[in-house]
C-alpha cells in the first residue's frame, strides 16, 4: 500500500509548482510544456525533478560508481569517476541556472543522465567498443546516443523530451563563444537528431540542445572537468601546476576552485537576460588553449594509454564470446543472466523487438563497469584454481 497526501497538502504544492515556472526566465523551459513519448501520472514532484529521480534510481545509474572518467588503473582513491564527475556537472549546472533564473530540476535531471551511455575505461573504451561495433556493421559507437538508449530503450524510463534532447545535446565544443537553444523541436525531430548522431563521423554532430538548460549542462560539463582533471593529474604526479600555461593561468586560474569560479561568473555575465549561453571572447580563447593542454599533457599522455593495446583487445574478445553465446541461446553466459533474463518479460519482450544480437552485446557491454569488465574477462579467459 502506498500513502498518499491530502487533498488539501497536495492542492497547496501543486499552486506553488504551477507559481514556480511563473518565477523563471521567459527563455527557461517552462514544466507546463514537458512532454513524454506516453501519457504518465504525475504526482507532487514537477515533471523534470520527476525525471531526476527515475535518472537516480535506474540500474544504470548505480554503476556511475565504477566508470573511469579519464585516470584508469590507478591506485588512488582520490582519483574523479563518473559518478563524481556527474554529480559535479549538476552542482555547476544548477548555480549557473540559478543566477539565470532557469528550471534546476531540467539542468540537474539532464545532468545526472548524461553519461549513463559511457563504457568501461572511459573515452578509451568508447572508441575500443566502436571499432568492434563497426566491425559487426552496426555503426560506430556514441556514449551521447547510448546514453539515449539507456534511459529510453533500455530501462524504459518513459522521460520527457527536454531532459533526453539535453542528454543527447550536451556533445560540442563549449569553448564556443555563444551557444543558442535550437527551440521547438518535437519527437519526431529529436529521433532524427539520435540518427544522425549514430551516422556522424565525429563526436561532434553540430546538433545543439531545444533548452537554455540543455545549454548550460553543455558548458557545465567542460567547467566540471577541465580544472578537476588537472588536479588529478597533479596528485598522480603526471604534471606539475606551474605546467598549466600562463595566458590560461591568467584568465582562468591555475587551480581547479579558481576555474570553475571564473568560469561561471563569466557564463552568467554573458547570458543573463540573453536568450543564449555565452563566454566573453577572451575566456574561451583561454578555455580552448586550456583544453589542448589537457589534451596534450593529460589526456594523451604515455603513461595514461600503457595499457590500451591489452584493454582494446579485452574488447573485441568479449564482444565475440557474448554474440556467440546469443546466437547459441547460452543461457548461462553473463549476457543472459546478467543483463536479459533480469529485465522482466515485458521490458525484455520491447527492448528485443527489431533489435540485432551484435546491438545488444553493445548494450550489454557499454554498460558494465570496469570492475565487471574486468570480472567478466576473468571469468571466461583466465584459468582459476579448483578442488579435483
Amino acid at each position: 500500500m502506498r500513502r498518499k497526501l491530502s487533498e488539501g497538502i497536495e492542492a497547496a504544492i501543486e499552486r506553488c509548482n504551477e507559481a514556480y515556472d511563473g518565477s523563471l526566465s521567459r527563455y527557461a523551459a517552462k514544466n507546463a510544456d514537458a512532454r513524454r513519448r506516453k501519457p504518465d501520472a504525475e504526482d507532487i514532484r514537477r515533471p523534470y525533478f520527476h525525471d531526476g529521480d527515475r535518472i537516480m534510481h535506474s540500474r544504470a545509474y548505480a554503476r556511475y560508481i565504477d566508470k573511469t572518467q579519464v585516470f584508469y588503473l590507478i591506485k588512488n582513491d582520490h582519483i574523479t569517476h563518473r559518478v563524481l564527475h556527474v554529480q559535479l556537472v549538476s552542482k555547476i549546472a544548477r548555480m549557473i541556472s540559478r543566477g539565470l533564473q532557469l528550471n534546476e530540476d531540467l539542468v540537474e535531471a539532464i545532468a545526472l543522465g548524461h553519461d549513463i551511455g559511457h563504457v568501461p575505461y572511459g573515452h578509451d573504451g568508447e572508441k575500443y567498443l566502436s571499432n568492434v561495433c563497426e566491425k559487426h556493421g552496426i555503426g560506430r559507437f556514441r556514449h551521447n546516443v547510448q546514453s539515449v538508449r539507456a534511459l529510453d530503450r533500455i530501462e524504459g524510463l518513459n522521460l520527457t523530451l527536454q531532459v533526453l534532447d539535453g542528454i543527447l545535446a550536451h556533445n560540442g565544443e563549449a569553448h564556443d563563444t555563444l551557444i543558442k537553444p535550437a527551440f521547438g523541436k518535437s519527437w519526431d525531430t529529436f529521433d532524427k537528431e539520435v540518427e544522425a548522431c549514430q551516422r556522424a563521423l565525429s563526436d561532434h554532430s553540430g546538433i545543439l540542445p531545444m533548452t537554455m538548460e540543455g545549454c548550460v549542462v553543455r558548458v557545465s560539463d567542460t567547467i566540471s572537468f577541465i580544472g578537476r582533471d588537472i588536479e588529478d593529474a597533479i596528485t598522480i604526479g603526471l604534471i606539475a601546476r606551474d605546467e598549466v600555461p600562463k595566458e590560461c593561468a591568467d584568465i582562468l586560474g591555475d587551480n581547479n576552485r579558481d576555474i570553475v569560479n571564473n568560469l561561471v561568473i563569466d557564463v552568467i555575465e554573458n547570458s543573463y537576460g540573453e536568450g543564449h549561453i555565452a563566454l566573453s571572447a577572451e575566456t574561451a580563447a583561454a578555455l580552448k588553449k586550456l583544453r589542448e593542454f589537457n589534451e596534450r599533457r593529460i589526456y594523451n599522455h604515455p603513461g595514461v594509454k600503457s595499457e590500451a593495446g591489452k584493454i582494446e583487445r579485452m574488447f573485441s574478445m568479449l564482444f565475440e564470446t557474448f554474440l556467440d553465446a546469443l546466437e547459441k541461446e547460452d543461457h548461462s553466459s553473463r549476457v543472459y543472466r546478467d543483463y536479459l533474463d533480469v529485465m522482466g518479460k515485458d521490458r525484455r519482450e520491447e527492448y528485443l523487438d527489431g533489435i540485432s544480437d551484435p546491438e545488444v552485446v553493445r548494450d550489454f557491454i557499454a554498460g558494465m563497469t570496469d570492475d565487471y569488465f574486468n570480472d567478466a574477462f576473468r571469468e571466461i579467459f583466465l584459468p582459476t584454481k579448483r578442488r579435483l
